[in-house]
């Protein structure tokens, strides 16, 4: 099976880790034997025509069983480019954006598959409307954890690596403190009142990730939204405690977990259950075993079913088999947000 994948995340030294997921997903299905073609372009208005007009010619070109585009307005592109059948998975900001989140929703009825990171992107989230799931196109397809570069390392050796005080007290903010939709100013709260230094990423290279996660006493994922949020599967592959807000995949990911919390942003709950685990010279979660399940790879053979599904369907049926969000072979389960069926 040969398929193109496009995503509208170019190489930008200010925030490196963004995108990094896709790139994971992608080498998965390559470790899976599939042969992966990916066009990646960096954002903005001046960039999107281009786009289109080199992704068509791609297509003349070559021949792919199908398209797959990441992110609502790359799925523009790939479609105006001609790209059939086309996959788009979406993840976040581009379902819940006043604007492009309505551009996101027209796309769903112009593509043979409707892929959400989670199955909370198919629901209404704060007054922000979901994505349609069409009968039989449509599917949750998160990307999943890379669980070879995200393994458990001694805090003391990652904070070494890292030039930090091996005594101090450090809660680590994983999102581009920048981006208004992650409520860095709550994790500034939290770390205040619990006493502790807040660490920030935005311009953390993806190799070095691991380090910052391991250095910190506990990770913050302090978002109004996420459409999966790999940063809080990234942060239990590492056996690192996560405090969330239950957004995408934390509710199923942090239930009944040690250590780690699931609550609705309040600054007093959270800054006590961080002011615990400051305490402790190295706690851990015992939540490996959670990202496992949740793997690049699980989800990269998740995603080739889903691709099996729709070529088997034909051009003009509706993917009966590959489940749609109620069920089937690629259903929501517990990758919602609630981690129910």
């Amino acid at each position: 099976m040969r398929v193109l994948v496009v995503m509208n995340f170019g190489a930008d030294p200010a925030t490196p880790q963004r995108g990094r997921w896709v790139i994971d997903q992608v080498e998965a299905l390559r470790e899976a034997g599939l042969d992966v073609d990916l066009f990646s372009f960096r954002p903005g208005k001046d960039q999107y025509l281009r786009a289109t007009r080199r992704i068509r010619k791609i297509l003349r070109e070559s021949r792919y069983d199908l398209v797959h585009a990441h992110y609502g307005l790359a799925g523009w592109c790939a479609q105006l480019a001609g790209a059939d059948p086309l996959v788009v998975t979406f993840h976040g900001t581009d379902v819940r954006h006043r604007i492009v989140g309505r551009m996101s929703r027209a796309l769903s009825h112009r593509i043979r598959l409707v892929a959400g990171a989670s199955k909370a992107l198919f629901e209404e989230e704060a007054g922000r409307p979901g994505l349609p799931a069409p009968e039989g196109r449509s599917a949750v397809l998160p990307c999943g954890a890379d669980l070879s570069r995200f393994e458990r390392i001694d805090r003391k050796d990652a904070r070494r690596h890292l030039g930090l005080d091996p005594g101090a007290s450090f809660l680590f903010f994983p999102a581009d403190p920048d981006r208004p939709e992650k409520r860095a100013d709550r994790a500034r709260e939290v770390a205040s009142r619990a006493g502790a230094e807040l660490l920030t990423g935005g311009g953390i290279e993806p190799e070095e990730m691991p380090f910052w996660m391991n250095a910190a006493n506990a990770v913050l994922v302090t978002s109004e939204y996420e459409g999966f949020g790999l940063a809080c599967l990234e942060a239990l592959a590492c056996d690192v405690p996560v405090i969330s807000t239950p957004v995408g995949i934390a509710p199923h990911a942090l239930r009944g977990l040690n250590r780690s919390l699931c609550f609705e942003f309040d600054p007093e709950v959270w800054s006590d259950f961080a002011s615990a685990l400051l305490i402790e010279a190295d706690p851990r979660s015992d939540g490996r075993g959670r990202a496992e399940a949740l793997s690049a790879r699980r989800m990269a053979d998740r995603v080739a079913l889903a691709y099996e599904d729709l070529l088997a369907e034909g051009p003009e049926a509706t993917l009966s088999n590959s489940a749609n969000c109620g069920g089937g072979r690629v259903s929501g389960g517990d990758l919602g947000n609630d981690g129910e069926n």
